[in-house]
C-alpha cells in the first residue's frame, strides 16, 4: 500500500518565501529571557558584554532584562546597572519587561525607552508570573501602556501574551480567549504582540490553526511568535508560522531559557538554530551567525556549561 505524503505545509511556505517579503525580523530573548531561570548569579559585566555582542552581530531588537522585583527573579536585580551601562547602537532597540508601575520608575532611571508589558491566556499561570488576575494584568498593562506613551510618544511597546499553547497548571488554551485577549492588548495600543508558546507543547497543525485565526483580526505585522522547545516543535511552528505571514519571531542565543513560573518548559529557541534555517530557505535577518554562536559559547562559558544548541554543537567542528 503507498501512503500518501504529508502536506506539512513547507512546499506552500517556499512558494511565499519566493513572493513575498523575505525580511525577517529576530528578537533576541536571551539577555532576558534567557538567563532569568539561572540560580548561579551571572555577573552584571558578563550580561553587558553578551548583550554588546549580540548587537554585534546584528540583532537589531534586543530585550535586555526585566525591572522585576529581586525578591521574584533574583538574575534580575542588577537590572538599572545593566540597562544604564550597555553602549547602545543606534540602530538597535534595547527593550525590557516593566510589570508595574515601579519597573516603570526603574525603567526610567536606566533611560529606557522600548518597553515591554503582558498578560497570561490562564488565570493560574497568570497569578504565579504578573502576581495577579488576567483581567487586572490587563489593567495594569494599559495604565503602563499609557503612562509610557507620555513618556515616549513613539516608543516600541511589546505585549506578551504567555501561554497561548498551554498552561502548566490548567492544560490546553482555548484559542477564543487567546484571540480576545490579542484584541484587548492591540486595543491598548502595543506595537506588537508577542504569543508565547511557553512550556513548548504546541504543535504545528495547532500552531498553525492558532495563528490563521489570529491573523484574521489582528495585522500579521503586529504578530511575533515565541516558541519554547520543550518538544523540539519550535522551528516546525515558526515555519508554519512563517507560511501565516508572520515575519517576527523571538530566540535565545544558545537555546537558553525557561520560566520560573513553568516547571518542565525548555529554553527558547535557540537563535543560531533559527538563523540556519531561515537563511537556508533564503530569506534575510542581517544577522551573522557566526557571531551569534560565538556570543552564545561565551554566555555559557561564563556560566560554565557548553552551548546545547544543534548549531552551536555542530559549529565546533566546522
Amino acid at each position: 500500500m503507498r501512503l500518501r505524503p504529508l502536506n506539512f505545509g513547507a512546499r506552500r511556505c517556499m512558494s511565499w518565501v519566493n513572493s513575498n517579503n523575505n525580511n525577517i525580523r529576530i528578537v533576541e530573548v536571551g539577555p532576558r529571557d534567557g538567563l532569568q531561570n539561572e540560580r548561579a548569579t551571572i555577573e552584571s559585566n558578563d550580561k553587558i558584554e553578551f548583550i554588546q555582542r549580540l548587537a554585534n552581530a546584528g540583532l537589531t531588537t534586543i530585550e535586555v532584562t526585566s525591572f522585576v522585583s529581586p525578591k521574584w527573579v533574583p538574575q534580575m536585580g542588577d537590572s538599572i546597572k545593566v540597562a544604564s551601562t550597555i553602549q547602545r547602537k543606534d540602530d538597535v532597540t534595547y527593550c525590557a519587561i516593566v510589570p508595574n508601575a515601579k519597573g516603570l520608575q526603574m525603567a526610567s532611571e536606566a533611560n529606557i525607552d522600548a518597553f515591554c508589558v503582558g498578560t497570561a491566556a490562564s488565570e493560574t499561570f497568570c497569578k504565579k508570573n504578573w502576581n495577579c488576575s488576567i483581567g487586572d494584568s490587563l489593567k495594569t498593562s494599559e495604565s503602563l501602556v499609557k503612562e509610557m506613551r507620555k513618556i515616549h510618544p513613539d516608543a516600541y511597546i511589546r505585549g506578551y501574551l504567555s501561554n497561548v499553547m498551554g498552561c502548566p497548571y490548567e492544560g490546553d488554551v482555548k484559542s477564543f480567549i487567546v484571540l480576545h485577549l490579542a484584541e484587548k492588548l492591540l486595543e491598548m495600543g502595543v506595537t506588537e504582540i508577542s504569543l508565547g508558546d511557553t512550556i513548548g507543547v504546541g504543535t504545528p497543525v495547532k500552531f498553525s490553526n492558532l495563528i490563521r485565526e489570529l491573523v484574521s483580526i489582528v495585522p500579521a505585522d503586529k504578530l511575533a511568535v515565541h516558541c519554547h522547545d520543550t518538544y523540539a516543535q519550535a522551528l516546525p511552528n515558526i515555519l508554519l508560522s512563517l507560511e501565516q505571514g508572520i515575519r517576527t519571531f523571538d530566540s535565545s542565543a544558545g537555546g537558553l531559557g525557561g520560566c520560573p513560573y513553568a516547571p518542565g518548559a525548555a529554553g527558547n529557541v535557540a537563535t543560531e538554530d533559527l538563523l540556519y534555517m531561515l537563511h537556508g530557505m533564503g530569506l534575510s535577518t542581517g544577522v551573522n551567525i557566526d557571531q551569534v554562536v560565538d556570543a552564545a559559547k561565551f554566555i555559557c562559558g561564563k556560566m560554565g556549561r557548553t552551548v546545547e544548541s544543534k548549531v552551536g554543537k555542530a559549529w565546533k567542528s566546522s
